[in-house]
């Protein structure tokens, strides 16, 4: 069980000494922590290991957009709870090597300073200290030039309507300081996405963000399930399972069936399920991406 922590100018500078937000791909260190040092967070935290390193979120909302990144064919990199820069300054996406035409934008103080709101300072302390704000999820996409994008994510647990009047002042903040950046800002709340698609990412969640299951077996699943569209779940991948060497390749069939439906490859509706006894239902790649709020980019609405 985690301790009952508070944060205090201490505990911020202990997160700067230890390079908190900075790095890159499986060296990242997110700002704030799932551990026994860190205050609690308000939602149910979770762990999950993705591409080399283990991702620490701090609700469910989170762990559901995270699977929804999984799916995306173009993403690079994702870095969770990423410190905004509170003074004016370059933006810090050279360490993707992303280039910008502007040397300088806005930190979050000056851009509170022109939306006319306080900015976030440290509560519950004597002394005056600036808090430093965070964007949930951060994602790298490869463009379909060659070229290098971020997507920068907030999630909220409940609807825009039930929260605080700061809370969505907050949020204008984090959007208007990431649109100053010419950087898309996205707000997910479970209103953007099936509850049932969720529920399937979820349920599915250890295949599909596995350790990447080479082409050549994605498109033997790929192929497996297409030529099966009335069979039950479970006889693809018992089918699998014999194609690739026997029962103890079960996992890989697992896997390899799952990341071909993840990345788009094998479209299914993924509001039905994944019910052994049941048939896939096949959809066009257009429906499958419009099942993931990222892929169409829906929002919230401030």
């Amino acid at each position: 069980m985690r301790t009952q922590k508070r944060f205090t100018p201490s505990l911020i500078e202990r997160f700067q000494r230890d390079g908190r937000g900075t790095g890159t791909y499986a060296d990242y260190i997110p700002w704030h922590r799932v551990s026994r040092s860190d205050p609690s967070s308000h939602g149910r935290s979770h762990l999950i290991i993705w591409r080399e390193r283990q991702r620490e979120l701090l609700s469910d909302v989170e762990w559901n957009c995270v699977n929804f990144a999984a799916m995306l064919p173009n993403v690079l990199d994702l870095v969770e709870q990423f410190p905004l820069q509170q003074e004016d300054a370059q933006l810090e996406i050279s360490r993707w090597d992303i280039r910008t035409n502007s040397k300088h934008h806005p930190g979050t103080l000056a851009v509170a300073k022109s939306l006319g709101i306080r900015h976030p300072r440290l509560q519950g302390t004597d002394e005056d200290v600036l808090w430093t704000s965070s964007t949930d999820l951060v994602l790298v996409l490869e463009t379909a030039s060659g070229q290098k994008e971020l997507l920068a994510v907030s999630v909220k647990a409940e609807s825009i309507q039930k929260l605080s009047k700061r809370a969505r002042q907050l949020l204008l903040l984090e959007k208007i300081y990431w649109q100053m950046r010419g950087v898309t800002w996205l707000l997910i709340t479970p209103s953007e996405f099936d509850p049932a698609i969720k529920r399937t990412l979820m349920r599915t969640a250890a295949w599909g963000l596995a350790p990447l299951v080479d082409k050549h077996n994605l498109e033997i699943a790929r192929k497996v399930a297409m030529t099966m569209p009335l069979h039950a779940y479970s006889d693809i991948v018992n089918h699998l399972t014999l194609l690739f060497g026997g029962q103890e390749f079960q996992l890989l069939a697992q896997e390899a069936l799952w990341q071909a439906i993840w990345f788009g490859l094998l479209p299914i509706d993924l509001r039905r399920g994944w019910r052994p006894s049941q048939p896939f239902k096949y959809i066009s790649p257009s429906e499958f991406l419009a099942q993931n709020p990222l892929a169409a980019r829906r929002s919230a609405c401030l």
